[in-house]
């Protein structure tokens, strides 16, 4: 522990290891839903489910792995949402309202993107267009993301649902699901209003052992993708992460 924590340099941000630790589960809980979010999201356009799921899963990892190891900065990357929706919908979405490509096609898009990323951050012209963004901007962009993952967040709890007249609406209180999102939100609010550490990641614990006492099963399935959509599995790793 004492190597690791002069290669982080734990001391000298002031910080513990056990700190660390207990930031990093909390972030990992608190992010993981991309793993579904993403491949569900994806998967709209055509790609295999559990084949996203598997290069979301080894595209994160790595990139946050890398992010700590060369920069030693406490950020976890993953695929961006906005961008998720920009490709199922808009890229591969039908005809007028979309561009109609195919997934294979919009990932060579969003390949040739990412090499131009790249060059411009190589050449320094990335940083001027970000310095060029006024604050008050950057701030409402960041507000902006927060909500929309509180949304998705609400949707997949079932406190929201859809409706034809109004767009939302509130969810059924009565289902189970329902009845343990709300539980764990209320239990986080109450963690933190007595400023308790690690109040998050409990809500989430606590949360999840709610689940099979509401008589909610545990996810199925296998995780990886088969030889047979190897090529969904190749095609998803290009996905960059944001």
């Amino acid at each position: 522990m004492n190597s690791i924590a002069r290669f982080f340099k734990l001391q000298e941000h002031g910080t513990t290891f056990q700190r660390e630790i207990l930031g990093g589960v909390t972030t990992f809980l608190a992010m993981s839903y991309i793993l579904f979010v993403q491949p569900g999201v994806l998967s709209v356009a055509g790609m295999n489910f559990q084949a996203v799921l598997a290069a979301t899963c080894l595209s994160a990892a790595a990139a946050t792995i890398l992010m700590g190891l060369a920069a030693n900065y406490p950020v976890a990357l993953a695929p961006g949402m906005g961008e998720n929706f920009f490709f199922a919908y808009t890229l591969c979405g039908a005809i007028p309202l979309g561009f109609g490509l195919t997934w294979q096609q919009a990932l060579a898009a969003v390949f040739l993107a990412g090499v131009f990323f790249i060059a411009i951050t190589l050449t320094g012209l990335r940083a001027r267009i970000v310095n060029s963004i006024p604050n008050s901007l950057k701030c409402s962009i960041a507000a902006g993301i927060g909500l929309f993952i509180t949304f998705i967040g609400l949707e997949y709890g079932g406190l929201v649902v859809s409706a034809p007249g109004t767009l939302v609406r509130l969810g059924d209180l009565r289902q189970p699901v329902v009845l343990a999102t709300v539980a764990g939100l209320l239990f986080i609010v109450v963690l933190l209003s007595f400023r308790v550490r690690g109040a998050i990641l409990m809500g989430i614990l606590a949360s999840t052992a709610i689940l099979p006492v509401a008589g909610i099963g545990p996810l199925s399935g296998s995780f990886f993708t088969s030889a047979s959509s190897r090529a969904d599995f190749l095609g998803s790793s290009i996905w960059p992460a944001c």
